[in-house]
């Protein structure tokens, strides 16, 4: 069983599309354990919905957040904190793709952040980049930090228009593996999610 936890450079960079993608490739798990916002279209529900193997099982969030900010605001709007000792990996014989809330550095609470929830889980991590002016640098901080913790990074994912220059430069100085691509989607469904899936599977089956 492998478990893999899947982090962004930032908000809004594709953590969701790409967890769907590994989740159908691998016929994996998929869990988020820390949901803020959209709680009527969660992250958790979109995944379930892009993907259409029938091994891969969702497993419920950790914690419930009404407003769409970071987790530790949100939760101090509804008079509660997260506690990290509350957050447990789901039991399960079958792979896990677990997708975090944001960046690394998006804190829980006032102590902890995502870094610390995932240096918790310890769980090889899935980057995912997309390029735009600045993302070299958010990228590098990423991968930086995550070596400074020790924590064993699977791979980088870049989402979305391509720029070799950007990509090689990224992948040239850090020497992170490239597990795959995502081009500029126009829509998701579970037939393109289920087509990328098929296109990465051999790839990653040789090497994860």
């Amino acid at each position: 069983m492998k478990r893999f936890f899947v982090t962004g450079i930032g908000t809004d960079v594709g953590k969701t599309v790409v967890s769907g993608i590994l989740t159908e490739a691998l016929e994996a798990d998929y869990w988020k354990p820390v949901q803020a916002g959209s709680l009527d279209s969660t992250d958790t529900h979109t995944v379930r919905s892009l993907v259409s193997n029938s091994h891969s099982f969702f497993h419920p969030e950790a914690y419930h957040l009404q407003a769409p900010m970071s987790p530790h605001a949100a939760a101090r709007l509804e008079n509660r904190e997260l506690d990290l000792q509350q957050i447990s990996v789901p039991e399960t014989s079958n792979n896990l793709v677990i997708e975090g809330a944001g960046g690394l550095m998006v804190p829980l609470n006032d102590k902890f952040l995502v870094l610390d929830l995932l240096t918790k889980m310890k769980s090889p991590v899935v980057v995912v980049s997309r390029n735009y002016l600045g993302s070299i640098n958010h990228t590098l901080l990423t991968l930086e930090i995550l070596k400074y913790r020790q924590i064993p990074v699977a791979g980088i994912v870049f989402n979305g228009e391509p720029n070799p220059d950007s990509e090689d430069f990224i992948l040239n100085y850090t020497g992170v593996f490239r597990l795959f691509s995502v081009p500029f989607l126009p829509e998701l469904n579970g037939e393109i999610i289920a087509e990328q899936a098929r296109n990465i599977r051999p790839t990653l089956t040789s090497i994860l």
